[in-house]
């Protein structure tokens, strides 16, 4: 068993140039582009699944905000294949880089703070402070709210980042568990294997899940801006 728990989100390396460029791009692979007049199930899947999304995320936004439609979905499809590329054995999850997912973040983010302050300026800033406060609370309100507000893109990356690492460490602990019990405790590590599934079952479900909760975060801060 691999004593350290963090040596599977190391970015892999081969003769000191780092390969996380070209696993990226690998997920994208997986998506089949309509080429044919009548689409197999696989696209017939994919577009359902792309309208079903897009009417959920996009039905409250304004005309400008719904120009959005193209980059959050390709957002969510970027994260999603990303997490579940990590669920195959002996892969690289990219999402679980901290560094990636504040790169991820931090655009977007100042993309509908930007856009908040073109073109609903007073609307912006009237955020910072709420009618009706009282004068002397005014400064400290002005300074909370500019603190949460740039707390955003910080907690959208944490938040990616924290959940994806925690489910892979859980599956390490109970797979190095199982082969422990194996060699002496057969009836105990079949109960532990039977939590694995279960665990990957749940961490399927967590991939998608986190993927569609980042794409909405940033479309509820677009919400708020447009």
């Amino acid at each position: 068993m691999d004593q350290n728990l963090f040596a599977s989100f190391n970015v892999p390396m081969m003769l000191g140039i780092p390969l996380v460029m070209l696993i990226i791009p690998f997920p994208t692979m997986l998506i089949s582009s309509p080429n044919k007049l009548i689409n197999n199930r696989l696209s017939s899947l994919q577009q359902w699944l792309i309208q079903l999304t897009l009417k959920q995320m996009m039905t409250a936004h304004s005309t400008k905000g719904r120009t959005w439609s193209l980059m959050l979905m390709a957002l969510i499809t970027f994260i999603a294949l990303n997490n579940l590329l990590g669920m195959t054995p002996y892969a690289f999850t990219p999402t679980t880089q901290l560094s990636m997912n504040l790169a991820m973040a931090i655009p977007l983010w100042a993309a509908t703070v930007l856009t908040g302050l073109r073109f609903k300026t007073k609307a912006a800033l009237a955020h910072f402070l709420p009618q009706g406060t009282p004068m002397p609370l005014i400064p400290m309100l002005v300074i909370i709210e500019t603190i949460s507000l740039f707390i955003q893109p910080i907690a959208l990356a944490v938040r990616l980042t924290a959940n994806i690492t925690a489910g892979h460490l859980l599956m390490h602990l109970l797979g190095g568990t199982t082969l422990t019990l194996l060699s002496s405790y057969i009836s105990s590590s079949m109960i532990t294997i039977v939590i694995i599934i279960l665990l990957i079952m749940l961490e399927l479900g967590v991939a998608l899940i986190q993927a569609y909760v980042f794409t909405l975060l940033v479309s509820l801060y677009l919400h708020d801006n447009s």
